[in-house]
């Protein structure tokens, strides 16, 4: 009876210190932004070069926010919605040149020597009365990989980003809640994790 008991002890103590003590490890709250970031070695990277579809159907949402900053083996580019906005669908592949406005259809001159396009849908750029909600069209930025983000599309609910890169590296998507965000991170280093 001594030994089970003992045994039992020793099985929840393990319990405790791998769980570190939460009974309900799915009850924790959602990541932020500065939380989400990888906590394994930058080598650890998984993404793709190839083409990343998401469909969906909804309420239109409303872009409010687009920022880009640098980490430790990747760039980023956050996509922010307005408050209670659905996650709109998206689209992103690398595209060839030349680049084009999707109104004029005339090239846009983006910097780098590749274009990680990403399409997101339904969503608007701009307000009920015409206005854009990002103060910006195009962005030069000298990140390691990322050299531009231009916009490229805000019509009939589709609004399309081209990020001008040095280089088609792996790329990975992920969506954030509070505020939503669709975040994508281009990694620096062009080959994957063990290869």
């Amino acid at each position: 009876m001594n030994r089970t008991w003992s045994a039992l002890r020793l099985l929840s103590s393990v319990f405790l210190v791998c769980c570190g003590g939460q009974a309900n490890p799915a009850a924790a709250p959602a990541t932020t932004e500065r939380e989400a970031q990888p906590t394994t070695q930058v080598s650890a990277f998984e993404g793709t070069i190839g083409i990343l579809e998401v469909t969906r159907s909804g309420p239109v949402a409303t872009l409010t926010g687009v920022r880009a900053a640098t980490h430790e083996g990747y760039d980023r580019v956050v996509f922010e919605l307005a408050v209670g906005d659905e996650m709109p669908g998206y689209h992103l592949e690398y595209i060839d040149k030349p680049v084009r406005d999707c109104a004029e259809g005339s090239a846009k001159e983006v910097a780098g020597d590749a274009w990680l396009e990403v399409r997101m849908s339904p969503e608007y750029a701009h307000t009920e009365a015409g206005h854009p909600t990002i103060p910006f069209r195009e962005q030069s930025l000298n990140l390691p990989v990322i050299r531009e983000l231009e916009r490229t599309c805000d019509f009939e609910a589709v609004t399309t980003w081209v990020i001008g890169v040095s280089s088609p590296n792996p790329y990975r998507v992920q969506e954030l809640t509070n505020p939503p965000r669709l975040v994508v991170d281009i990694a620096h280093s062009p080959r994957r994790a063990g290869r």
